[in-house]
């Protein structure tokens, strides 16, 4: 099986062959310390316009590199691409090109989210007041970047069935919902203004072909039920630093939904070796049993965690997380 076949059966919740389980971060910025460039992400294309297609072409060339290049030194199964600049057009040339380089090695998805995420300080009032004063208009606009969404993934559904071959794999839906201590909206509230159409939203992805990772930080615990029933494949990041418990996690849900995550990024930035290495350990011991598990920080290697530390849960993985024949 390639990694992107053993990411698949996982978000399937197939039972797992022997083998590792499957691995892949959000997002990987420490790509300046690991092969000496700056990540995709980083770069100012301001003057993109200006730019000899020549040059552009030569800036793709370099992005796919770097993907393909992180998902092979630390063995991840995906690669979570960040067009730059962000629009259709660049991310069908993307996708292009590293499916050219790497063929069907890796499963491809980009950001796909168009729910309500908790707003920036200086919008959060004023949206709370629109809750209460324009319900209505807020639904109306709910279901319009929905509409958009689903829109544009058709296109990108016609793009993959062009290349004869796999194109974009999913979506991850990266609206964050939720702090530490639990969600922005009231379960009541979220029920009425995200769940319905976040649930439109997947099962639209869905009916295209696609995969859908539902990702929010935080305490999901009060709208965890919503947000199974809203039918994603697969949950990420079942944050341990807001109190998401994997092994309770995998209780309640495992048989309906794919879980990725768990490994404590507060611990990986500022524990110990010892606490970092069994925050690995019990995500792969509660996460693993019966597959449906994708091994993964709580959200995504940034800048400024040490490299050091992303490569001591990797030890942990490379040890531990590997089914055995009959698993």
């Amino acid at each position: 099986m390639t990694p992107r076949d053993r990411f698949i059966a996982a978000l399937e919740r197939r039972l797992p062959t022997p083998g590792r389980t499957p691995h892949f971060e959000l997002v990987f910025y420490l790509t300046m310390e690991a092969c000496g460039k700056v990540h995709p992400a980083h770069r100012n294309y301001s003057q993109w316009d200006q730019m000899e297609e020549k040059e552009r072409q030569l800036q793709r060339e370099d992005m796919a590199n770097i993907y393909i290049a992180t998902a092979e030194r630390f063995e991840h199964s995906a690669i979570f691409i960040a067009p730059n600049p962000d629009n259709e057009l660049e991310t069908r040339r993307l996708i292009e090109l590293i499916r050219e380089k790497s063929g069907d090695r890796y499963f491809l998805m980009r950001h796909g989210d168009a729910t309500f995420s908790i707003p920036n300080g200086n919008e959060m009032a004023a949206f709370s007041y629109r809750l209460v004063d324009e319900p209505e208009q807020v639904k109306a606009e709910a279901q319009a970047m929905v509409d958009h969404a689903l829109e544009s993934a058709e296109h990108l559904r016609r793009h993959a069935d062009s290349l004869g071959g796999p194109g974009l794999d999913g979506f991850a839906l990266c609206s964050d919902y939720c702090f530490n201590t639990g969600p922005f909206l009231s379960p009541r509230k979220f029920s009425e203004f995200v769940t319905p159409y976040l649930a439109r939203l997947i099962q639209g992805y869905r009916d295209l072909g696609f995969y859908v990772i539902k990702h929010t930080d935080g305490n999901i615990m009060p709208i965890i039920d919503q947000l199974v029933q809203a039918n994603p494949h697969a949950l990420h990041s079942l944050d341990p630093q807001a109190g998401v418990d994997m092994a309770e996690v995998k209780r309640r849900y495992g048989d309906r939904v794919c879980l990725i995550g768990n490994v404590s990024c507060g611990l990986l930035d500022t524990g110990t070796d010892e606490e970092v290495i069994e925050s690995a350990r019990y995500a792969l011991r509660h996460g693993m049993p019966g597959g449906g598990y994708i091994f993964s920080t709580s959200n995504c290697i940034y800048t400024g965690m040490r490299l050091a530390r992303y490569e001591l849960m990797l030890d942990v993985w490379r040890k531990e997380g590997n089914y055995a024949e009959g698993t």
